[in-house]
């Protein structure tokens, strides 16, 4: 019992003495790219959120057999890249025009996302994970 007393008070001592020491932080100079890549993700998110709550693109993703709100909090788990893509092709549609090719688009999106694994939003799919 004296034995165990000592190996925890000593263990307790390194660790109290560790706790105290200082601990280092980096900082740097944030570039203006690197603000505008910021807000110009967060514009493209919000340009794939507003032309999904449209109700025409509602109606084509749900003829593609999409839930619209499942579609919704996917592009919320998409990477900046991808809704990158996808805010690029909604501004190479001609307007009120390719509404099917971009639902489309969203559809085929989804299919691969549910295939590897990241999300399940079609019932007949299967992941390979």
């Amino acid at each position: 019992m004296k034995n165990f007393k000592q190996i925890v008070s000593s263990c307790l001592i390194v660790c109290i003495t560790l706790a105290g020491l200082p601990l280092g932080a980096q900082a740097g100079i944030v570039t203006t790219d690197e603000v505008s890549a910021i807000g110009a993700a967060a514009a493209n998110r919000d340009k794939v959120e507003t032309f999904l709550a449209r109700a025409d693109v509602r109606q084509a993703v749900q003829a593609q057999g999409v839930n619209p709100q499942a579609a919704a909090e996917r592009v919320k788990a998409m990477s900046d890249v991808e809704v990158a893509q996808l805010a690029g092709r909604i501004d190479q549609a001609p307007a009120g025009g390719d509404v099917l090719g971009l639902a489309f688009t969203v559809f085929i999106i989804l299919l691969v996302t549910d295939i590897l694994g990241f999300t399940k939003v079609f019932p007949f799919t299967r992941s390979i994970r």
